[in-house]
Formats: C-alpha cells, sequence, structure tokens
C-alpha cells in the first residue's frame, strides 16, 4: 500500500463530524508533524476543539503555508456501500468520509514532508477544526495570530478538492439569525396575541426583494456561474403548538457575499428594510452568527507559477465553496485553492479520491516545499 493510501486509511477512521471532537486527530496530526522535525503548537478554542499549528525551518522567513481542516460533514440519512469511516478502494477510487474534502490533502502534506531535507525558509502546516460549520476554526486562528502580532508566510496552499485547478477566489458564507418576537394567546383570541409566524411571511418577501436586487450587482462573471451576492432562507424554527398564537420564529439565512462586498452592509441594509415593514408589533432583530470571509487572491503569485505545471485546468478558477483562504488572508497571506479530488462528490455518500490524483500530490507538495523553502 502506497504511505499515502497508508496514511489517508488512519485519517478517515477519525469520524472528526464537526459536532464531535477533534481531540484524537490533532494529537495524531501534531505526533506526526513533531517526528518529521516540527515544531507543533496547539490553539485550543474549547475543550474539545483547537488548531494544529506546525512549524519547520527559520522563522519569520517567507516561505509556505500549506492549509487544510480535519473536520467532516456527517453521514447520517445518506446510503453508503461501505463503511464511511474505512478507507475502501474500488475501481480507482478511494472511498470514506473527508477521502476528497479534505483529508487526502492532509495525507499528502504528511507523506511529502517526511521526505523533506533541512529548509533554508519556513515551512507552516495549518490544520483547523470546524470549517465545515463555518470556517470557525480559521477565524479564531486568525483573530489569534493577529492579537499575538504574529504573520504567515504569503504563499499559503489551501488543498480542498478543486479536480487540479488553480482557483483564487470564492465568495464569503455568513450565517444571518432573525429573531421575530410576538406575544402568545389563545388561537381562538388572536387579536390578544402578536403573530411571529405571520410576520416571517412578511420578512421572507423582504429577503427575497433583497437577493433580487443583490443579484443586479453581478461580478466575476468569467469564474463564478453565480457572478452576484446570494441570500438563502435555510432554516426556520417557531412556534409550539396549533392552538397557540405563536410568540417566536427563528430564521437562518446564509449569506454569500462576493469579494468587495461586506456582510456587514447587508446585515445593514436588511436591517433597514425589516424596519419599514408593518410586522403588525412583532419586534424583528439581525445578527451575525458566523462570517467566513471572502477571498481574492492577485493573479501571477509566486506559488501559481509553482502549481502551475501540475494543474489539470491551465485557466485560473473559483471554488463555489468558502475556505479558509478567506480568514487566513486577512493575515497578509495570498492564498489559492488547489488539491486532488472533486467537491462534486464532496458531502455525498461513496465520496472519494481518485487514487492516482492523491498518491500525484505528494510529488506536486515536495516539489512545491522544495520551490519556496529551500534555496
Amino acid at each position: 500500500m502506497e504511505p499515502v493510501v497508508s496514511t489517508l486509511s488512519t485519517l478517515v477512521s477519525f469520524p472528526t463530524v464537526s459536532n464531535r471532537p477533534t481531540t484524537a486527530i490533532a494529537s495524531y496530526l501534531a505526533e506526526r508533524a513533531e517526528d518529521a522535525g516540527f515544531r507543533v503548537e496547539l490553539f485550543q478554542s474549547s475543550e474539545h476543539k483547537a488548531n494544529v499549528v506546525a512549524t519547520k525551518g527559520p522563522a519569520g522567513t517567507d516561505g509556505l503555508v500549506l492549509s487544510g481542516h480535519m473536520d467532516v460533514v456527517p453521514v447520517d440519512g445518506q446510503s453508503w456501500s461501505s463503511d464511511p469511516f474505512e478507507l475502501t478502494e474500488r475501481d480507482g477510487r478511494l472511498h470514506a468520509r473527508g477521502a476528497a474534502d479534505m483529508k487526502g490533502f492532509l495525507a499528502a502534506v504528511l507523506t511529502a514532508c517526511e521526505q523533506l531535507p533541512p529548509l533554508d525558509r519556513e515551512l507552516v502546516l495549518v490544520w483547523t477544526h470546524d470549517e465545515e460549520v463555518g470556517c470557525n476554526g480559521s477565524a479564531i486562528l486568525a483573530e489569534t495570530f493577529r492579537m499575538q502580532g504574529r504573520s504567515l508566510p504569503r504563499s499559503t496552499w489551501i488543498g480542498e478538492p478543486t479536480s487540479m485547478q488553480i482557483c483564487r477566489m470564492h465568495a464569503g458564507h455568513t450565517t444571518l439569525a432573525i429573531e421575530l418576537h410576538g406575544e402568545p394567546a389563545h388561537s381562538s383570541r388572536p387579536q390578544l396575541g402578536k403573530n411571529a409566524i405571520t410576520a416571517l411571511g412578511r420578512v421572507l418577501t423582504a429577503i427575497e426583494e433583497l437577493a433580487r436586487d443583490l443579484a443586479r450587482e453581478r461580478k466575476f462573471e468569467d469564474l463564478l456561474a453565480s457572478p452576484f451576492t446570494l441570500l438563502n432562507p435555510g432554516v426556520v424554527a417557531g412556534g409550539t403548538a396549533v392552538n397557540i398564537i405563536p410568540e417566536h420564529v427563528r430564521l437562518d439565512v446564509g449569506l454569500r457575499c462576493l469579494p468587495g462586498i461586506e456582510s456587514r452592509a447587508v446585515l445593514r441594509e436588511l436591517e433597514r428594510r425589516l424596519g419599514a415593514l408593518d410586522l403588525g408589533g412583532v419586534a424583528a432583530s439581525v445578527a451575525i452568527q458566523q462570517d467566513a470571509q471572502a477571498l481574492l487572491t492577485r493573479e501571477g503569485t509566486p506559488l501559481e507559477g509553482d502549481l502551475r505545471s501540475s494543474a489539470r485546468i491551465a485557466k485560473l478558477g473559483a471554488v463555489p465553496f468558502a475556505t479558509d483562504g478567506g480568514n487566513l488572508a486577512l493575515l497578509g497571506t495570498e492564498p489559492l485553492v488547489f488539491g486532488p479530488g472533486t467537491i462534486d462528490v464532496a458531502h455525498r455518500a461513496d465520496e472519494y479520491v481518485p487514487a492516482d490524483e492523491l498518491v500525484a500530490t505528494v510529488g506536486v507538495v515536495e516539489r512545491v516545499v522544495r520551490a519556496r523553502c529551500l534555496e
């Protein structure tokens, strides 16, 4: 068995669904990095969650960041052909939850880094938690580094699955929580209450109108299938019984801002529109629950040049999903997204990474590290 496949087999055996601890996989990654000569730091976010940062080479020199997330999405309700937390090979494909998104890249980096000579410039491995629920781990890490006055090398490689295409941008992903507070009453006396669910209908209409207005500002049409800021009313919860006027409703809205459009500006506009509505005495509030940053990296970075010979698609692209790169760019880095596998199979039953792409990625990582971190 190829060493990278063996490592991936170990990584996918950790059931690191975002609502579970990542302690065990963080310890494993830290141990592997230490064995390869890295200096390892664990940045604890909570009792069961930590980001892993491993460095090798002279501190403060402008080398390379290799970054990926440790968490995966759930498998509940999906019909898998094999155990999702046990690597299974079929027809040249390595199946498991996280094989593509994105433990395959983690495995390739670990394997490549065990074969490196002493480095002239700093190599930093950044492994994050809770990317799948809003890039929360990288947001915490970026804020910690900022407060400590620390920096990272500008060349930053985010190994999400892109079918080996170099991607330099993506929209952000923000969760807006809208709370509606009315007054309960017996449903036979509706005039005594204030119906939060009835008010929700007017709120949804306002969101739909705002979404249409946002769609008129189109950008990056050569890179994105939806070249405008998106709003998605995604989760709603409210009411207690059919014979009670509902007092409270919560609506979670997904907001994907293009680079250059601030989520807080959209929030303020939504607040303005809700404030102008007649909600029948129901009070409305909007708050940001999580805020993953958009990414727009300039063309022609040194890392782009290093990856060019390994790219299967010549054109620079964009990914339709948010990554940790947006948050890490706040530290002055220039992230590019590039990795084995395709996002089309991620989050689905029988997720897989092609074995040949995974093995090839080991060589790409080793070559790029040598280019960025050796004289």
